[in-house]
């Protein structure tokens, strides 16, 4: 792909929080338990919805086959999708990561992301 251009510059005072989240959090899909972790980081950026990043070692990656999708966020950059493939039918690009997040959120290097709306989001305090 070709390199992602930065939208810091170009807007400094926007604003993306990385916040720890207390306790334990799991992600499901049905009965099916995707992921789980006590290190948590909730995203809290402008205008959009919150989200929760698991670290990439908490998540049962058997589960998952990487796709060919990708999207660009300009204050994120390049994110790589998989989809959920142990069930049927396949659950397409269901969790994505930001492999070379820019500076600026370089706390999610490392971590990946569910669509909450497609999944069940679990958080014990």
């Amino acid at each position: 792909m070709t390199a992602v251009e930065s939208g810091w510059a170009k807007h400094p005072d926007y604003r993306i929080d990385l916040v720890p989240v207390e306790g334990r959090a799991e992600a499901w899909f049905g009965d099916l338990l995707l992921a789980e972790s006590t290190s948590v980081i909730r995203l809290e950026e402008i205008n959009h919805v919150d989200r929760h990043y698991f670290p990439d070692a908490d998540v049962r990656w058997e589960l998952f086959t990487a796709t060919d999708h990708h999207s660009i966020c300009p204050f994120k950059g390049e994110a790589d999708y998989w989809s959920l493939t142990a069930i049927g039918p396949v659950e397409e690009n269901i969790v994505w990561a930001y492999r070379r997040p820019f500076p600026e959120v370089a706390g999610i290097a490392g971590y990946v992301c569910f669509y909450e709306e497609r999944i069940r989001l679990v958080l014990n305090a």
